[in-house]
């Protein structure tokens, strides 16, 4: 039987853990895609260097285009990360009509719709599981599973490295600078951690879940992103005193058509299931229509469960190449984006202020809110312990965007008011 041949782009720590499956589960694979699979060539950057598998000398390469190029070479494997060059190299494989599975989620969230318009028109298959969540199937489940129900909300912990430090910062009342320092000792943390604590490498994620749930061309910049920087454990502290747990979530909503997307550190109460979710582990909450919802838990990073994702895609292609479909199945938005406005993105909300201590002040905060029409859920006031000033935290029921903010911009012009302290999302 004609092996299928694959070009693996990357011998990263996800494409060691691509070949050591390929290598390990041939059987497996054969009996479920209906071929041999074989990685016949693998791009690296430098064939003399060392590695904790062992990869013949002769299918290695430092050159992309004998990958990318190669006639023998049935499906291309992408993970090798960035995006200019991988973007170059999948859209020449597709014009040689070669398959592509990508776990590349930066390539995804920035130039998908391209590359899955330029695999349409070529009959191939993009297949990107491994983009979003790791080990988690959730791309397949929201692109075939909720196929005959409409999504209204995907909601979930999308990012490892902020939950491990929100994780730890709360059942250990560490600062987040050591949590963070840690992190990066332990490798689960980038020596530069921007992309993660600040909330974009969520939002990209967010943008993939978003275009394929709600069927619709979502733009990162259409992603309101707010990292967990400035989370304290004073936040934190107060969040568990009142029944929540901080969790950085990504959150879509859709509404009469009209979608919100964001990243935000957000209040999760202690009964939500995501409230447990803990250490470098994800979580995605799919609610439908039909089905109510839905739970998906897992790995959201490493080697084995990302390159079991990568796998299974691969797998899918060639069960299509036997079966003479590929390029039939893949997704293409067809509904018209509606962004909602400030009026129409609504939630609860946590805000924590430093008052001047003397009579009067909470009636001013409380008259504030109701000027604007929010309702309050609860209210507590006390003394701050380090200073002379009162801290009041204020829950609210639901409330709209707009007049939140017009909330807070009427605290800054208080003269009572010393400082907004913190304001998160309440979810659960």
């Amino acid at each position: 039987m004609k092996p299928i041949k694959v070009g693996l782009l990357g011998l990263g720590t996800v494409g060691t853990g691509v070949v050591r499956i390929v290598e390990n589960h041939q059987h497996d694979l054969l009996s479920q895609s209906g071929s041999p699979i074989e990685i016949a060539k693998i791009l690296v950057q430098n064939k003399n260097k060392t590695r904790n598998i062992s990869v013949s000398s002769d299918i290695l390469t430092e050159n992309p285009w004998d990958v990318v190029e190669n006639p023998e070479i049935d499906v291309i494997v992408e993970v090798m990360g960035g995006i200019e060059l991988s973007k170059k190299l999948i859209l020449t494989a597709l014009d040689h009509g070669k398959h592509i599975v990508t776990a590349n989620k930066d390539l995804m969230a920035l130039h998908g719709p391209e590359i899955l318009a330029r695999a349409a028109e070529k009959r191939c298959d993009v297949f990107y599981e491994a983009s979003v969540a790791g080990g988690i199937p959730i791309i397949r489940t929201l692109v075939e599973g909720f196929t005959s129900d409409r999504i209204t909300k995907i909601m979930g912990i999308v990012n490892g490295t902020t939950n491990y430090i929100l994780t730890k910062m709360s059942q250990e009342g560490a600062a987040y600078e050591d949590v963070l320092k840690e992190a990066q000792q332990l490798g689960y943390a980038e020596a530069d951690p921007t992309s993660d604590v600040e909330g974009f490498d969520a939002a990209r994620k967010m943008t993939i879940l978003s275009t394929l749930g709600f069927r619709a061309n979502v733009a990162l910049s259409d992603v309101e992103v707010r990292g967990i920087s400035k989370v304290s454990k004073e936040d934190i502290a107060y969040g568990k005193r009142l029944g929540y747990e901080v969790k950085l979530l990504g959150i879509a909503e859709r509404q009469d058509d009209a979608i919100s997307i964001s990243v935000q550190p957000t209040m999760v109460k202690h009964s939500h299931p995501l409230a447990s979710v803990n250490g470098v582990f994800n979580a995605v909450y799919v609610y439908g229509e039909a089905v109510g919802e839905t739970m998906f838990y897992g790995p959201g990073a490493g080697e084995m469960p990302t390159a079991t994702s990568v796998v299974a895609d691969l797998v899918a292609v060639v069960r299509n190449l036997n079966l003479g479909i590929n390029g039939r199945r893949g997704f293409v938005p067809y509904k018209e984006k509606k962004l909602k406005t400030d009026e129409q993105i609504v939630s609860k909300n946590f805000i924590l202020l430093h008052v001047e201590d003397k009579a009067g002040v909470l009636a001013q905060i409380t008259q504030v809110f109701a000027e604007y029409e929010v309702s309050l859920e609860s209210v507590l006031q006390h003394p701050n312990r380090t200073n002379s000033l009162a801290e009041i935290i204020v829950i609210t029921h639901d409330a709209n965007k707009a007049a939140m903010t017009k909330v807070l911009k009427r605290f800054e012009s208080m003269d009572v008011v010393q400082a907004i302290k913190s304001v998160y999302r309440v979810e659960g």
